[in-house]
This record gives structure tokens, C-alpha cells and sequence, in this order.
């Protein structure tokens, strides 16, 4: 790496910007007219952006199946070029096999813009679990990454070169979206010889100001706050609130120490390969120097409640590489405010015996949730100001109500009774979104089955955000037999407010006895005897007590009772009353 002034040489020698101009970008728009569409989705899109950049330099298309074995083997290209996740453009099986080697197709945006031309060099289907393991360390759906590799991803990986058109759209914070090329030219105009970058997923506070500054000292360099603005951990603060929240850290910097830019990425959460990855992409921006720090791009625990990877553990993988990467890196351990100095300090660094104090990103929610006090030594007064604004008391949130359940468990009539229960109490607007309600109007009566259950609850899924995100109740009364269908649910809707599973259970004799009374005249099948005891018999439900939030047990709890319950819950976690 060069000390000489100006920004750090690209990964790989050259900063590979695939956008075409001129007569090449009017032929290949030309040709796109005659081409097969394919259309990218969120986490495509954020990897096209940083691949026609030059962000994922030295990649020049979507990874062919040689270089994607290699990468999740042995985090290296063919080459021998350290590279350590996989960046590859997934798709059905059916538009797999509708492709062929050397065919060119037109990657689209959804709204139907060209962005770019990928060739297919190759048509694989990857070992999905093999992926996870190695790239993630567990075949773990609790993982963001690999829950989107096993239950959203199509399942076949096409590779090839791309030849772009332009860059995805954006149209929110255009005047902080610089490409690599752009942010090299700006380093350059400021004279800047050494540039610290800074990655965040989550809001920043006083302690993310002190650890920057503290590295600016260390490198006696220049901070680039560089956050991810594209698809993060679900349940994150949305990137709107947050770039709200930089703008507003960036006037307690000195001036001229601290500049603003983000980035469009698709994090994985992977951890120690993740900060791996993450270095990359900083050189190829034209940093000198990047901050590691605790739990690095952690993903939190996974689903028998421990950390997927332990708190230096990035830190480790990344200085292993150290001198293949070209760019140092800036270790630190976690912040901590130390109340007998009235200052911050590393935790490493504090004497024994001194008062810490520190508030985790958990007890923060609750403190905004609950609209309990966020002291000064913590956060700046207007960032929680900006927080309260976007995440006010749960009391004044939307929320969902999902209830959950194999048939006879009662969802229908509990359902109803917290209609009209929550409409007492008069807090919220309230929407009941039942099975056959959501049929009538969504899906134009066509019989929910196997074959469309997915699509259907992503509907109610969507729909019920809506409602969490004008500060309404939803109640959903929809038969998700699979966990990841309620899981998909539950990342829409935390996105917008508060998602609350409640799984009811009952015994097979109590749910055969209600469908043959008549209770559930709705349900596919005549109620005689045989048939009702083959549609229990028959009926797979994946039940995750430990994954719901309020779970009831309808064989010895009336519906007056587990309406009870389930306003306790309510009440106890802070949604309704004051």
C-alpha cells in the first residue's frame, strides 16, 4: 500500500467499472430489445451496483461455478486471488433450464430498466447446505444469510460477465451515494494522504464517535463514515432513519476531520468472512485504513440461543490476511463509559475496579419503546430525538397479532374475540384479516393450496405491514404450516412495527371434535368421522413454541382466558395502555 498522498490503490491493481458508454452503451441497449429479461431482486441489485462500480473489484460478472467452489472452500478465486464470499445471481430451477451457455440476457430492475447484459458462462446448482456451513458456520436458519439461501433463493446459480447500462436508481440521499471512482476523485481533491473508514449497520451514539476519532488519531488520518444503506439484518433500524441520524453526528466532529458516504450493500452477516469481504470493498473505495471492531457484521444468536460467532472472532480472520489485503486494518474492542472518569474508554483499558456503564442495542429499544430516558453519556439529545421520531412508545406503534396453528386449534375464534376485544379498548384501529376474507378479495376466490400458500401469505404478509406502518392493529388468521412462512412474515412486518406470533395448540381429540361439530365448516372437508380424523391424521404443521411469542394451549384454556393472556402480553410489553 502506497504513502504516498491520495487514496489507496485498488483490490487487484485496477477499479473495474463496467458501465459502458458511448456507441457501446447505445448497442447494447439496442440489443436488449431482442434479449430475454431477467428481473433482479433487492439483494441482486445491491450486488450488480457494486460489481458495475468496480466496489467488488476485481469481479467482473457473477461468479461462475469453479471460482464459487474455490471461494466457498478456501475464500480465493481460481486464480488464487483472496476473495471470501460468494457473489452469485440466483433463479429458479425452471428459468435454469430455460437458459443455455453464451446466451445473453437483459438484467432488469423491477420497475422494468435496463441495468445491465450478462452473458452466461455457467448454469450449476450450488450445494446450498455446503454454502452455509462453510461461508456462515451453521446450516442455521436463525442466520439472515442462510435462511435467505434455504428458504428464498432460487435454486440454481447462473454465472457469467455483465456489461452495464447504469447503475440501479435511487432517488433518497443522491448527494451521498458516491461510487468508488467518485470518492477517489474527492480524496484526492482534499489532499487527504490517509482515509480511516468506518462500517455501520445501526445508528451511531457518543461511544461510535469516540472509537472514530480515537482511530483518526491512531492513523493520523482523515474518517469516512461509510455506512450500509442496502439490505441489512432484519428487525434493523431502516436506512432512512439512520442517514438521518449520520447527517446529524457529522456537526460533533472537528471540522474537516469527518465526511459522509454510503454504500449500497447487501450485507451477509457473516461475521469473520464478512469483515474479510468488507476490507475488499473499502480498498477498492480508495481507503487506507478500516475500523474491525466487537462482532464485526455478527448476526446475533443463533437457534439455540448462542452468538454464531464469538466477539474477536473477525477480527482474528481478518489479520491472518493482513498482508494480502493492501489495507490496514484498525482492531478495537467494545467502548465502554467509564463513570469514575466521566469518559470512554476500550474495555481493555479500564482499570480494575471502575464503574462501566454501557447500554445494549436491546435495552435501547426498550428505553425508546417504553419511552424511558436515554442519558446524555450515552447518545446525543437530537439522534434520540431523530430515534423517537421514527420508533415512538409501543403504545403509540402498530403492530400484527399472527395467529398461528394446525386446524381445530381455535385461530378463527380467538382471532374474533381480539377484534372486538382490542376495539374496546379503543387504542388503534383494528383489521381482522381472516382466511376466507383475505380469499374473497386478494386471491378472487381461487382454493388455497400447497401449490399457493407462499405466494397468498406473502400477500397478508404485505398487507399487514401496511397496516403496522399507519400505526394500526392487525390481526391475521391465515393456516402458516411452515415456519419460514411465518418467519417471512415476521421480517415484513418488524420492518414497519411490531410483529406478535401467537401459536395456539390443542390436543388431536379436541381439534376432531370441534371440526365435527360444525365448529370449522370451512375447512376442506365433509365432517364426517373419517374424513376429519384423515385431515389431522394427514396435516404436517411445523410447530416452534420457542420461536412464538405468546403460545396457548386451547385444550384447557377458554377463549375468554386466552384473550386474557393475551392482553397481559400486551400490556406487559408495553403495546397497550399507558
Amino acid at each position: 500500500m502506497s504513502e504516498s498522498f491520495g487514496p489507496n490503490s485498488p483490490y487487484g491493481g485496477v477499479l473495474c467499472d463496467l458501465v459502458a458508454t458511448g456507441d457501446k452503451l447505445k448497442a447494447l441497449i439496442e440489443e436488449s430489445y431482442e434479449l430475454i429479461s431477467l428481473t433482479l431482486n433487492e439483494r441482486h441489485l445491491c450486488d450488480i451496483e457494486l460489481l458495475l462500480n468496480g466496489g467488488f473489484s476485481p469481479l467482473t460478472g457473477f461468479m461462475n461455478q469453479p471460482d464459487y467452489q474455490r471461494v466457498v472452500e478456501e475464500l480465493r478465486l481460481v486464480n488464487g486471488t483472496l476473495f471470501p464470499l460468494p457473489i452469485t445471481l440466483d433463479v429458479s430451477k425452471e428459468k435454469a433450464e430455460s437458459f443455455k451457455i453464451g446466451q445473453r440476457v437483459a438484467l432488469r430492475d423491477p420497475e422494468g430498466s435496463l441495468v445491465a447484459i450478462i452473458t452466461i458462462e455457467s448454469i450449476y446448482e450450488p450445494d446450498r447446505a455446503r454454502e452455509a456451513e462453510k461461508c456462515f458456520g451453521a446450516n442455521d436458519i436463525a442466520h439472515p444469510a442462510v435462511f435467505y439461501l434455504q428458504r428464498e433463493s432460487g435454486t440454481h446459480y447462473i454465472g457469467g460477465s455483465i456489461e452495464g447500462v447504469q447503475l440501479p436508481t435511487h432517488y433518497d440521499f443522491v448527494h451521498l451515494r458516491f461510487t468508488p471512482a467518485q470518492l477517489r476523485e474527492y480524496i484526492k481533491s482534499q489532499g487527504w494522504k490517509r482515509i480511516v473508514a468506518f462500517q455501520t449497520r445501526n445508528p451511531m451514539h457518543r461511544s461510535h464517535k469516540e472509537l472514530t476519532e480515537r482511530a483518526a488519531r491512531d492513523a493520523d488520518a482523515n474518517l469516512v463514515i461509510h455506512p450500509v444503506v442496502g439490505m441489512t439484518k432484519p428487525g434493523d433500524v431502516d436506512h432512512y432513519t439512520r442517514v438521518r441520524c449520520y447527517k446529524e453526528m457529522m456537526q460533533y466532529y472537528p471540522s474537516g476531520l469527518a465526511f459522509l458516504s454510503l454504500l449500497p450493500l447487501a450485507m451477509r452477516m457473516a461475521g469473520p468472512r464478512e469483515a474479510v469481504w468488507h476490507s475488499i470493498i473499502r480498498k477498492n473505495y480508495g481507503f487506507t485504513h478500516f475500523i474491525v471492531g466487537r462482532d464485526h457484521a455478527g448476526p446475533g444468536n443463533n437457534s439455540q440461543g448462542k452468538p454464531f460467532y464469538s466477539d474477536y472472532e473477525a477480527q482474528n480472520l481478518v489479520n491472518q490476511y493482513i498482508n494480502e489485503l493492501g489495507i490496514k486494518i484498525l482492531n478495537y474492542q467494545m467502548v465502554v463509559y467509564v463513570e469514575d472518569i466521566s469518559d470512554y474508554r476500550c474495555i481493555d483499558e479500564v482499570s480494575q475496579g471502575s464503574k462501566v456503564l454501557n447500554i445494549s442495542g436491546t435495552e435501547l429499544r426498550r428505553r425508546l419503546f417504553r419511552g424511558i430516558d436515554i442519558p446524555e453519556w450515552f447518545s446525543f439529545p437530537a439522534i434520540v430525538k431523530l430515534l423517537r421520531e421514527t420508533y415512538p412508545p409501543r403504545n403509540q406503534q402498530g403492530f400484527c397479532l399472527y395467529i398461528s396453528g394446525p386446524s381445530g386449534a381455535g385461530k378463527s375464534t380467538l382471532s374474533n374475540a381480539l377484534r372486538v376485544a382490542l376495539l374496546e379498548d379503543g387504542s388503534r384501529p383494528v383489521s381482522l384479516f381472516d382466511v376466507d376474507e383475505i380469499n374473497t378479495y386478494l386471491f378472487s376466490g381461487v382454493q388455497i393450496n400447497d401449490s399457493n400458500r407462499d405466494l397468498f401469505l406473502k400477500r397478508v404478509a404485505y398487507i399487514s405491514s401496511s397496516v403496522a406502518k399507519a400505526r394500526g392493529i392487525a390481526i391475521v388468521c391465515a393456516t402458516a404450516p411452515k415456519i419460514e412462512q411465518r418467519q417471512y412474515a415476521r421480517n415484513l412486518v418488524s420492518q414497519q412495527g411490531a410483529f406478535i406470533e401467537v401459536a395456539l395448540t390443542a390436543s388431536t381429540e379436541i381439534r376432531s371434535t370441534r371440526i365435527k361439530m360444525g365448529l370449522y365448516h370451512k375447512t376442506n372437508v365433509n365432517n364426517d368421522t373419517n374424513n376429519v380424523d384423515q385431515l389431522i391424521a394427514n396435516e404436517v404443521y411445523d410447530q416452534n413454541n420457542s420461536i412464538a411469542d405468546v403460545v396457548l394451549d386451547t385444550s384447557s384454556l377458554s377463549i375468554k382466558e386466552c384473550v386474557r393472556n393475551v392482553f397481559l402480553f400486551l400490556e406487559k410489553e408495553g403495546y397497550i395502555g399507558k
